[in-house]
């Protein structure tokens, strides 16, 4: 994967030096090659992570004289040698191998179509000097981020928001409605949002079209939708899921030019990548897992599990042990790297164990996005067993607090409405309609998670963590055939057996019993979930200090509050709301405060 970064500038030439900030903000995605590109009204930046053609052919921008456009993207695509073949069939000359290329001859060939042809991960831009405009285009599941920020003068884009504040002239107040999000979702702010007013992020499966002066045209181009399957009994579900789990696992390993490896954390989702993997005759397979110390009596570490995946499957493992104070003095590291305030503990293993596995490789496949496409977590035999409407039964389970303790939790400046609660109900309802199944709400349920939700939870996570140290993680579990696949399958073929049934299905003949039959963990960080030591006095410092109460976003009661009895105060899905405030204002005074006094 990459970094990427550019301005149209509507009145005069893009501010290079507002560009090489950009680029500077977003180098550490891609460590291999930076570059910038200014071709009139348009500047382009580029930083590369080398894993399809390692030529300097594959560099970017790239530009094609001939067809006037210049491109920089992030992500992979699958299919590109087909779509490659193809385009050569209609007389395209390729001067790489790289899956670039194909991209700018698919806009050049199909326009703004082109990204229903993609089969893969993407954020890109596109500048066209000949129509004067700048495409641009996101993933189907918003896997690889795409931020902007749009003033009278100019538009900006990048990778992350960190390059946009780099850059200025950013409008850095707190939007309420999205801090409504943040807090009741457990940070979760859905496109096209943001905590800051003035920057915005592209929505998954949408492209922006952006003239040169200045109007914008946006666009769906796809909407999620349960395949015509035709299956009367569990085995048949159980061997497509089979064939769709392995072809998105093989594509991942097979189209890189450099060695890819798995985290393998020793559930289930992980543990099945690599058996497969080794099924498919891949012959050295590195493993990586990582551990933490206990706390409050919560295990903190994994390495059990991995260890028999491990063995079975004859991999090259590796195990990393994170004491606490090695992990206390990455965090503002960690926050660092967040191209928004995220609160889940595993934020910090994700950016420990990528800057380790990042000596070794560049490449890794993850399970992440399993737990949401078949219905992992535990909340969702809760929701499916109640009654009401579907938004009660969503809410109760899954929100950190309602409305009114939004209202307590907060300053008298950011007390609005409920943005919330009409958010996920317009989800719950467009759920509904795609898939066709009234009768079915966890499906439904599941849909808003892929396709909203966990964008800016998991997928956000990993990306940013990873990406910290130009390593490109890939996940299977978020293939699109797989996901249309798994939305067409009976939701009690999911949430059978404490969720993910049909996965330990296909898991019984493959990994060892105690993998299968083990709780479900979450990545477990014990000291971000029971703050203690210098974990609590971190928390006093920020929430404390001088500029969280000159910024006056939260409430001091809830402050005293959470500081008195962290151990009370624990959301829905069991996170620590200390935690969820502190990591906020660390985020705050770190992206916001610092550029402003820069």
């Amino acid at each position: 994967m990459c970094g990427i970064a550019g301005e149209l500038h509507f009145r005069t030439t893009p501010d290079i030096a507002a560009l090489k900030r950009m680029l500077a903000a977003v180098h550490h995605r891609g460590p291999d090659h930076t570059a910038l590109r200014i071709d009139g009204a348009a500047g382009l930046a580029h930083a590369r992570l080398a894993v399809i053609d390692l030529s300097a052919a594959g560099n970017q921008p790239m530009h094609d004289a001939g067809l006037g456009l210049t491109l920089v993207f992030n992500g992979v695509i699958y299919n590109y040698k087909s779509l490659r073949n193809g385009l050569i069939g209609q007389g395209y000359r390729f001067f790489s191998c790289s899956d670039s290329e194909v991209i700018l001859k698919s806009y050049h060939r199909w326009g703004e179509n082109c990204v229903a042809r993609l089969d893969g991960v993407f954020a890109f831009a596109i500048w066209d000097c000949k129509r004067k405009r700048l495409f641009l285009g996101r993933d189907r599941f918003g896997i690889k981020p795409l931020y902007y920020a749009h003033t009278a003068d100019w538009f900006r884009f990048a990778s992350n928001p960190q390059a946009l504040l780099a850059a200025g002239r950013v409008d850095t107040e707190i939007d309420p409605a999205a801090l409504h999000h943040h807090l009741s979702l457990h940070a979760v702010i859905p496109a096209p949002r943001t905590l800051l007013k003035g920057i915005c992020k592209l929505e998954p499966a949408h492209t922006l079209t952006v003239m040169n002066n200045g109007t914008t045209s946006c666009r769906r181009y796809w909407r999620l939708t349960a395949a015509e399957v035709e299956a009367d009994d569990e085995q048949i579900w159980l061997d497509m899921l089979e064939t769709k789990l392995t072809e998105a696992v093989k594509k991942r390993f097979e189209v890189a030019d450099v060695p890819v490896g798995v985290l393998l954390s020793g559930g289930i989702d992980s543990s099945l990548l690599v058996t497969l993997l080794r099924e498919a005759g891949v012959s050295e397979i590195n493993t990586y897992t990582i551990g933490f110390e206990n706390k409050a009596g919560a295990c903190g570490q994994e390495f059990e599990y991995a260890q028999m995946v491990a063995e079975q499957c004859a991999t090259v493992h590796h195990e990393l042990h994170v004491p606490d104070q090695e992990l206390f003095e990455a965090l503002p590291r960690v926050v660092a790297q967040m191209a928004e305030p995220m609160v889940s503990q595993d934020c910090a293993a994700f950016y420990l164990l990528a800057r380790h596995v990042s000596r070794d490789i560049k490449v890794v496949q993850t399970g992440q996005g399993a737990d949401e496409v078949f219905a992992g977590y535990f909340w969702y035999p809760k929701m499916a067993r109640e009654s009401g409407t579907d938004v009660e039964r969503f809410t109760r389970h899954y929100f950190d607090r309602d409305h009114d303790e939004f209202l307590a939790s907060v300053a008298p400046r950011y007390q609005v409405g409920d943005a919330t609660t009409p958010l996920i109900a317009g989800l719950l309802e467009a759920g509904r309609e795609r898939l066709g199944r009234q009768d079915d709400f966890v499906n439904v349920v599941l849909a808003a998670d892929v396709t909203t939700l966990i964008v800016d939870d998991p997928v956000k996570r990993v990306d940013n963590m990873t990406m910290a140290w130009g390593l490109e993680a890939r996940v299977p579990f978020l293939d699109r055939e797989l996901v249309e696949f798994a939305v067409a399958v009976p939701s009690h073929l999911k949430t059978r057996s404490g969720g993910k049934y049909l996965l330990k299905k296909l898991a019984a003949d493959r990994l060892p019993r105690r993998v299968i039959e083990r709780p479900k963990a979450y990545f477990p960080v014990p000291a971000l979930r029971y703050l203690r030591n210098d974990f609590y006095r971190l928390a006093q410092e920020m929430l404390n200090s001088q500029a969280c109460i000159r910024r006056s976003l939260f409430n001091r009661d809830y402050v005293a509050e959470l500081l008195a009895k962290p151990d009370d105060y624990v959301t829905a899905i069991e996170g620590s709301q200390l935690w969820h405030a502190t990591v906020l204002e660390m985020w705050l005074q770190e992206h916001v405060d610092a550029p402003r006094n820069a």
